[in-house]
């Protein structure tokens, strides 16, 4: 049932990150002067490049596909070791993320005063946390 449930949670995160990238792919502007690193003295709103956009928005997707295998929402006939190796992997990474950098991304970075600075201090450093967790308890509770 938890797996169930954290699962879901995911599953809504990564969706709604994948769709939010296929926007800013297909012209949107909302919130992209807070989602890329600058530096202190930057003031130009930075463009983010078309692939890069795609690749983030298929893989949050790949993601989010996941962990609907993992909660049993859908059954493919894939291998269980990329199953098991997907769901240590997709925590790592968010908790990596959270640490950073140590200069324009996480806990420890050092350039705090930039509108992605702000951002990342007050949401992406806690929803990468969120889901790093959630995915870790996915993981080591269904051992």
């Amino acid at each position: 049932m938890m797996i169930s449930i954290l699962s879901l949670i995911l599953i809504l995160i990564f969706s709604f990150l994948s769709l939010v990238h296929f926007y800013w792919l297909f012209g949107g502007k909302w919130a992209l002067k807070s989602v890329i690193p600058t530096h202190e003295n930057e003031t130009n709103s930075p463009s983010i490049p078309k692939f890069a956009t795609l690749l983030v928005a298929l893989i949050l997707a790949l993601f989010a596909l996941v962990y609907v295998i993992k909660a049993g929402f859908l059954q493919l006939n894939i291998p269980n070791a990329f199953l098991i190796y997907a769901c240590w992997i997709i925590p790592s990474l968010f908790i990596i993320r959270a640490i950073g950098d140590f200069n324009y991304v996480g806990l420890f970075k050092k350039v705090k005063h930039t509108n992605f600075a702000k951002a990342d201090s007050k949401l992406f450093i806690p929803l990468c946390l969120i889901l790093g967790v959630f995915g870790l308890i996915i993981q080591v509770v269904s051992l």
